[in-house]
């Protein structure tokens, strides 16, 4: 099973499996991960779910819709690599993805 690797907010990295079909958003949410809010529960409404992005998969990762890109600029916390994660689907060419959760605004 392809793997997700997750740093929260105080620094700490978990590995954890993902399931076919998830999004990064559900894959963190659903391990426990408290702290990946997740309010809209997935339809890329309210960027609870921010994280930061290794550069290392920039070209694996799907086009940043206008949408995302909105609600991106609404956070004082958005870099280069952000995205949400409830906009990428973790496929198996994901496996290893490295991210971040973005500091709370």
């Amino acid at each position: 099973m392809p793997k997700l690797i997750v740093t929260t907010r105080a620094g700490e990295t978990s590995e954890i499996e993902v399931e076919n079909g998830l999004t990064v958003m559900e894959a963190i949410r659903d391990n426990g991960f408290d702290e990946l809010l997740a309010l809209c529960g997935g339809c890329c409404s309210c960027a609870t779910c921010h994280v930061h992005i290794d550069p290392a998969f920039a070209e694996n990762l799907p086009a940043m819709s206008e949408d995302e890109d909105d609600l991106l600029e609404s956070t004082e916390h958005r870099n280069a690599t952000s995205r949400l994660g409830c906009q990428i689907p973790f496929t198996p060419e994901l496996d290893g993805l490295k991210v971040t959760i973005a500091p709370e605004d």
